[in-house]
């Protein structure tokens, strides 16, 4: 057998799949100790995903809609591949033409290709590890990886200061999503911030992409008492370090929560059309909260078909989501 001294990961995937895929880099470097593995991911903003990560040696950026759209970028990016002889590629996007391209620059060397499940009740993580079966590899842990250096977790004291005198619990509201499918309304996230104030003295910090600042806006203008509004503000790592800082995190599916998991703050998760099963956090102390009585859910479509427009993610009341976070706020107080 060929000795695995360079491996190369393909994944130009969006937050939340890249960081569900990094227990598979965790056992590559458990089996292959002295190997170097390089991440080639979307873009700038999500190779910062693996800044600092003990197991990754380096990162390269395919950038499809932007800087490698013309024939002359992807050429050179195509030879970059070419000279990092790589002795095994993982291809995590089979359904694309370029990178089937990029993993063939590495030729002769092993490639192992991702397929999606169609098991039910089958974890996102736990399918992306199938992907090593070939290797005998098993898994060393589902749990995701996140690794915000000093300078973020500075950034994060800094931008929290103004909260250290109060003592309330400390909650993270998401109310960005790719998807409208994903979201809860603005209406529900401002009276369940409200309502985080008024029956559990909590400190509100909201987080979000640059996409999401008009929807931030309109929520606190609901607020009665104002929050750190962090929404377009922050790096994915100094995300990540702003919410581990953080008692819970309030979100719906979509890349924060996987952010969260992986330094390990919990998630009240909200769940309409998207299926927990498949895409909902990983490890201990999570809340998922889904409508009942709403026959579609989960319907795993980015299209909503129901009569009436979003049941899903209306009949998902903020006294429920209060509920939800009392509970286990106190259960963290007993740990």
């Amino acid at each position: 057998m060929r000795t695995v001294r360079n491996i190369l990961i393909i994944k130009p995937g969006a937050i939340g799949d890249i960081l569900q895929m990094t227990p598979v880099v965790r056992a590559l470097r458990a089996c292959y100790a002295d190997s170097r593995i390089t991440v080639l991911v979307g873009s700038a903003a999500t190779a910062l995903l693996f800044r600092n990560n003990p197991h990754v040696a380096g990162t390269l950026v395919y950038d499809k809609r932007g800087e490698h759209r013309s024939f002359a970028a992807f050429a050179a990016l195509w030879r970059t591949v070419r000279a990092g002889r790589y002795d095994l590629v993982l291809n995590f996007q089979r359904s694309n033409l370029k990178t089937w391209l990029l993993a063939a620059a590495a030729f002769p060397c092993r490639i192992l290709v991702y397929r999606k499940s169609n098991k039910l009740h089958y974890h996102a993580v736990e399918n992306y590890l199938d992907t090593l079966a070939p290797l005998g590899i098993a898994p060393a842990g589902l749990d995701l990886e996140l690794f915000p250096g000093p300078e973020d977790r500075s950034f994060a004291d800094a931008a929290l200061a103004a909260m250290k005198s109060s003592t309330g619990p400390l909650i993270a509201l998401n109310p960005g999503a790719s998807h409208a499918v994903n979201r809860w309304s603005a209406d529900q996230f401002a009276d369940l911030a409200n309502l985080l104030t008024e029956k559990l003295d909590a400190r509100i910090l909201l987080i979000g992409g640059k996409e999401d600042m008009d929807l931030a806006s309109g929520i606190v203008s609901r607020m009665k008492k104002a929050p750190v509004n962090m929404t377009g503000k922050a790096t994915l790592l100094q995300l990540g370090a702003l919410l581990s800082s953080c008692s819970l995190l309030l979100t719906g599916d979509t890349g924060p929560l996987h952010v969260a998991t992986a330094v390990n703050t919990r998630v009240v998760a909200l769940f309409g059309a998207a299926d927990p099963e498949r895409t909902g956090p990983v490890g201990r102390g999570h809340r998922v909260i889904q409508a009942a009585d709403v026959p579609c859910v989960p319907c795993r479509s980015r299209t909503c078909a129901n009569r009436v427009p979003l049941e899903c993610m209306q009949r998902i009341t903020p006294e429920r989501v209060l509920q939800a976070v009392s509970e286990m706020l106190h259960e963290q107080c007993k740990i």
